[in-house]
């Protein structure tokens, strides 16, 4: 395939370099998601291309989270850790103007790339277990965030159909997306205002970190 501009050519050349990722390691699963760092933990943002997973992360780094990934999850079933992914992340528009682009924003015509040595936060060069699975969608014109707990079914399922290599793994994905839907939280988040999205994203992670500490001072699973 012969690329018609240079944007077309960087996107091209992303997408082969995941596939022959996943080649590498067909041990892992696959995810499409972003993957940020919560203290010793990763939570990932899952969505279809423009669901706003990109641009929520984009947020999140000014806001303490460290970097990961904006596209891609690679995750170990048997450890429940997600391995670190970080080339430049890309976003398909301008942010809002609260999170701006860096001067060193590399602006092609199909997306933006901010390169990882000019991110506002930390770079992850090593796995971190997973605490949280949000599952994104980005409605700008709502001013009010909203988060609320995803049932295990449908996080599986949601997983599922986000999973980017699911015929490498048993019953085709199935196992896997079970294994990760029914062993972290997940949850049905709708991204409005990014700094008060941000806020109600740390607020949950919060509550979920508070809730697991509780649990390991009373010794109950």
């Amino acid at each position: 395939m012969i690329a018609l501009d240079p944007g077309e050519f960087l996107f091209l050349f992303e997408k082969d370099m995941t596939v022959e990722l996943q080649k590498l390691r067909h041990d892992l699963y696959f995810v499409h998601a972003a993957v940020l760092q919560c203290g010793r933990k990763a939570f990932m943002l899952v969505g279809e291309s423009g669901s706003g997973k990109s641009t929520t992360t984009w947020a999140l780094l000014h806001h303490g989270y460290g970097y990961w990934s904006d596209e891609l999850a690679p995750v170990d079933l048997q450890t429940l850790e997600i391995y670190p992914d970080p080339h430049a992340l890309c976003l398909k528009g301008v942010p809002p103007a609260a999170y701006p682009p860096p001067k060193s924003t590399l602006y092609t015509s199909r997306s933006l790339h901010i390169p990882t040595v000019t991110l506002p936060s930390v770079v992850g060069h090593a796995p971190a277990p997973v605490v949280a699975i949000f599952f994104v969608h980005y409605w700008p014109e709502t001013l009010t965030p909203i988060v609320q707990p995803m049932s295990k079914a449908t996080a599986v399922a949601r997983l599922l159909a986000n999973a980017l290599n699911p015929l490498a793994h048993a019953a085709d994905g199935l196992d896997g997306a079970i294994t990760l839907g029914t062993s972290v939280a997940s949850f049905d988040l709708t991204a409005a205002d990014l700094t008060a999205t941000c806020a109600l994203v740390n607020a949950t992670l919060q509550g979920l970190i508070e809730t697991a500490a509780d649990r390991t001072l009373l010794g109950t699973p």
